[in-house]
């Protein structure tokens, strides 16, 4: 069986998931590797059959998208080629974690594709989002077309919502407590960041995305986007500052971290999954103004969650395999 599996770039969650699917995909045929985008720092062990620059967004400094620079790295005209360009009739099976090329060449051309992804859990009216009409909704419905779902979230929500993928090293770690607290926030500067935490009188490991250069100042230390080295931090923290993505709280709760999250400003992905850890009692950042009060009161008082994050993934890929008729093993 030749199998082609998309993965989105933008971010670092998409391509650590694929992370641990990848292994088991192999099991079941060739395995060929698309990525699109260009904001992930954690890379792939395996090569790269396609290298595509894809549709995604730019992370801001404060709080947001950098809609200009988006604007200017997009490119459209690339985006429609490689839509017409990919070569989707030569595999039996396609699966894209919301990558939009492979999704939308299997669309025009009339090729089934599994959509395997977090996102995908948003077409689902049982998971918990935002009222009301949003644009963001749209988009996250419209980006990445499929003829078959299967999502991950914080809970099943729904039917075919599964929990998180979690990675094979994390789920080997130890966690233990030193008393430092790990920061990711990419769309803050690391300027915003140390003006809120210089304060609170414990030691900060920050990890960012603006940064080339390690550096201390203050209490803190400031590490460029390392995944060897944010794992380690992980690991140790009593606690994780971050923003509203998906994998990143979740290897947190996993290893059982206190987490406060800082969704992005008009992300309607990440307002959601906030809105869900909300819900499940972690404390949310919703407003810059909130930022001082929220931080010191989760940094002396906050606790952690119990969450059930079972390893599926082996039975997830099975499945998804036995349903699209290929053979099982």
């Amino acid at each position: 069986m030749r199998i082609l599996y998309a993965i989105q770039g933008t971010g670092n969650g998409h391509v650590s998931r694929a992370r641990e699917i990848i292994p088991h995909l192999k099991q079941y045929g060739s395995v060929d590797l698309l990525l699109s985008g260009s904001q992930a720092e954690v890379t792939l062990d395996d090569p790269l059959k396609f290298r595509l620059s894809g549709l995604g967004f730019v992370f801001g400094k404060k709080g947001g998208v950098n809609f200009l620079k988006t604007m200017k790295t997009a490119d459209l005209w690339s985006f429609l080629k490689d839509i017409r360009s990919l070569p989707v009739q030569d595999y039996d099976l396609i699966i894209h974690d919301f990558e939009p090329v492979t999704a939308w060449a299997c669309k025009l051309r009339g090729k089934k594709s599994v959509g395997l992804s977090h996102q995908s859990a948003f077409l689902s009216e049982k998971t918990p989002q935002l009222k009301g009409f949003h644009w963001g909704k749209f988009i996250l419905k419209h980006y990445a077309p499929a003829s078959r779902y299967i999502a991950f979230h914080f809970k099943r929500y729904d039917d075919f919502i599964h929990t998180p993928v979690i990675r094979s090293e994390i789920r080997s770690l130890t966690p233990a407590d030193d008393g430092h607290y790990t920061v990711y926030l990419p769309a803050y500067s690391d300027e915003f960041i140390l003006k809120q935490i210089k304060n609170i009188p414990v030691h900060w490991q920050i990890f960012s995305k603006h940064s080339k250069d390690s550096y201390q100042k203050d209490n803190a230390e400031v590490f460029p986007v390392n995944n060897k080295l944010f794992q380690q931090s992980l690991q140790n923290c009593t606690g994780l500052l971050t923003g509203g993505g998906f994998e990143g709280p979740a290897e947190a709760l996993f290893l059982g971290k206190k987490v406060l999250v800082v969704p992005m400003h008009h992300q309607y992905e990440q307002q959601c999954n906030a809105l869900a850890m909300e819900k499940m009692g972690i404390p949310v950042i919703w407003s810059e103004e909130e930022f001082p009060d929220k931080l010191r009161r989760w940094a002396e008082h906050g606790s952690v969650p119990v969450v059930d994050f079972p390893d599926e993934t082996r039975d997830i890929i099975a499945e998804l395999i036995r349903a699209e008729g290929g053979c099982s093993f």
